[in-house]
């Protein structure tokens, strides 16, 4: 099975999320891939999307939003997750984070099956000048790779048991053996 995980990311760290989790599904079994956004030119070539964008300011990364508009109709006919990085904290570790509105109103567009908020990452020399002055007291690196690694897990055994055909291995009979 196919994998496509692609981003949209400011500063890399979103894009890095997006290489852990690449790396993560195919030690699961399955082949996938990192791409940004520009370098999709068709979703149809693979089986199941995650898409990923970086927060700012609450919104998504504009490349992440595109893609999805750009291929709405190839989203809504495969399975498709989305994800976002950004609280510069510890918060997304501990707890659940939902998605803004504008990811829960794309989400519903192409019928994703799930959301995950990830920690995000800002270095001390962070250009541009909201980055440096949020740097000064908001640096460093919150992307847990073990929640990154929860989660691809998790995605995984979802895309295993939607390719398991009904009564197929492992299903229980509803008789009773004589």
């Amino acid at each position: 099975m196919r994998i496509l995980i692609t981003y949209g990311s400011r500063r890399g760290g979103t894009r890095e999320i997006a290489g852990q989790l690449a790396s993560d599904l195919r030690y699961e079994g399955f082949d996938a891939v990192a791409r940004a956004p520009g370098d999709v030119d068709d979703v149809r070539a693979y089986d199941a999307v995650i898409v990923g964008g970086g927060l700012y300011a609450s919104r998504w990364h504009r490349q992440a939003r595109r893609f999805v508009h750009r291929h709405v109709q190839a989203l809504r006919e495969r399975p498709v997750w989305f994800f976002s990085s950004g609280p510069l904290d510890d918060s997304a570790s501990r707890e659940r984070i939902p998605p803004t509105a504008q990811v829960r109103a794309l989400m519903e567009q192409v019928g994703a099956r799930g959301h995950v908020t990830f920690g995000g990452r800002l270095e001390r020399d962070a250009r541009g000048f909201i980055a440096r002055a949020m740097a000064r007291e908001h640096a460093g690196d919150w992307r847990a790779p073990e929640h990154i690694a929860r989660w691809a897990r998790s995605v995984a055994a979802e895309l295993r048991e939607a390719a398991q055909p009904p009564g197929g291995f492992g299903a229980t009979s509803r008789e009773s053996p004589r």
